[in-house]
């Protein structure tokens, strides 16, 4: 493939899990480069143009039309240093800005992780996307892995609550779910980056380290750590909501099918609302709006 430089490329800007009641895309949700068409990127191109944006994520239509349909795609999602699996809010991003393109309704991308399906529909709070994940597993964390993580943190084993014990959690992208028993040390525990990305990196996480805090029966507040270039934590994730979803279902802590509100990124000032439904079987549902970033 012939690479196209990286400078002569749009790039659309979109805030994902924007709330409509705190902020938009200006001072809300997650942002997320898109590019329409990469058909004439190659990875290094496609790494360079990520770093250049600076988002968390940038994703990249590889394939814009799919066997003659032109809403099933190709989609891949870089970071600022390396290509990951799987990336909800970019998805959610994306296809807000297909369908104000090409209209509403379903779409499906193409992904590293397998197919995605995802609905956009028209309300209220402008384009609102759902994506369905693929199927959920949950394992045990191992002791040691665990206790280097809690070490990282600075919390001891106490700190988590009894009746959530911590898993990993996979749904595009492997996540260990951790969920604190008080909300003052979940508001306050602090890492160091550099020693959190080198354990994500040792353990194969390509996500987010997922911690939350119950703030109701469904509902609960997450911090989702993302050391990557300058940012440390993750304003709305939406592959970490998703096993969220799977990791409660495996559990027994919702009685399916469930909605799950999920708010995230107050403690990095971009508040986010991500909500989450959990089917009997099968693929977790997450859903939100996107406003493009002037």
């Amino acid at each position: 493939m012939t690479a196209t430089a990286p400078g002569t490329i749009p790039v659309l800007r979109f805030a994902a899990f924007t709330d409509p009641a705190t902020g938009r895309g200006q001072d809300g949700g997650n942002p997320a480069g898109v590019v329409l068409d990469a058909s004439g990127l190659d990875d290094t191109a496609m790494q360079a143009l990520a770093a250049q944006v600076g988002y968390a994520e940038t994703a990249f239509v590889t394939v814009p039309v799919v066997d003659g349909d032109r809403r099933h795609s190709r989609l891949r999602f870089f970071s600022p240093v390396a290509e990951v699996p799987f990336c909800g809010h970019a998805t959610v991003a994306t296809a807000v800005a297909l369908a104000g393109r090409g209209g509403v309704g379903a779409l499906t991308f193409d992904t590293s992780v397998g197919p995605i399906t995802i609905e956009t529909r028209n309300t209220d709070a402008g384009i609102t996307a759902s994506f369905t994940s693929v199927e959920p597993q949950v394992r045990p964390i191992v002791p040691g892995v665990l206790a280097a993580l809690l070490g990282l943190l600075g919390v001891p084993p106490a700190a988590l609550h009894p009746d959530f014990p911590p898993r990993l959690s996979f749904a595009g992208n492997w996540h260990p779910v951790l969920v604190f028993a008080d909300q003052g040390q979940f508001d306050t525990f602090t890492f160091e980056p550099t020693a959190m990305r080198a354990l994500m990196d040792e353990q194969g996480w390509a996500g987010t380290v997922t911690t939350l805090s119950v703030r109701g029966p469904a509902e609960f507040e997450a911090r989702n750590l993302f050391p990557v270039g300058t940012m440390s934590e993750d304003p709305a994730t939406g592959s970490a909501a998703a096993s969220v979803g799977g990791y409660l279902r495996e559990l027994g802590r919702v009685a399916p099918p469930a909605r799950v509100v999920i708010r995230q990124g107050r403690h990095v000032g971009r508040p986010s609302l991500l909500l989450v439904d959990v089917p009997v079987t099968g693929g977790i549902v997450v859903s939100g709006s996107a406003a493009q970033i002037d």
